[in-house]
């Protein structure tokens, strides 16, 4: 999950709870957990799930959009989908097989 990498001076911003570490049994759906814990007047408009590969680098798997629904990479798709509908403080995603 991406988050701002700033915030204005003077603002505190929620924070973003996710697990240290997901076991996954092969062939079997997973969940992938992440919880955006708001401050009084945020809202979360956009998700974005990446993979990081080899040397670090990061692949878009998922966007979870507010206004424009979910967009899934097509590596992903019919793979990912959203775990809970609502808002998007909520932001897991299940990986399917």
């Amino acid at each position: 999950v991406r988050v701002p990498a700033w915030v204005p001076a003077g603002c505190r911003s929620g924070v973003v709870e996710v697990e240290r570490s997901v076991t996954a049994v092969l062939g079997q759906d997973v969940v992938l957990p992440c919880r955006y814990r708001a401050q009084e007047q945020e809202q979360v408009v956009q998700v974005t799930w990446l993979k990081r590969g080899p040397a670090g680098r990061s692949t878009e798997v998922a966007v979870l959009n507010r206004q424009h629904g979910e967009h899934v990479q097509e590596p992903y798709a019919g793979r990912v989908l959203r775990r809970a509908d609502g808002a998007l403080e909520d932001g897991a995603i299940v990986l399917r097989n």
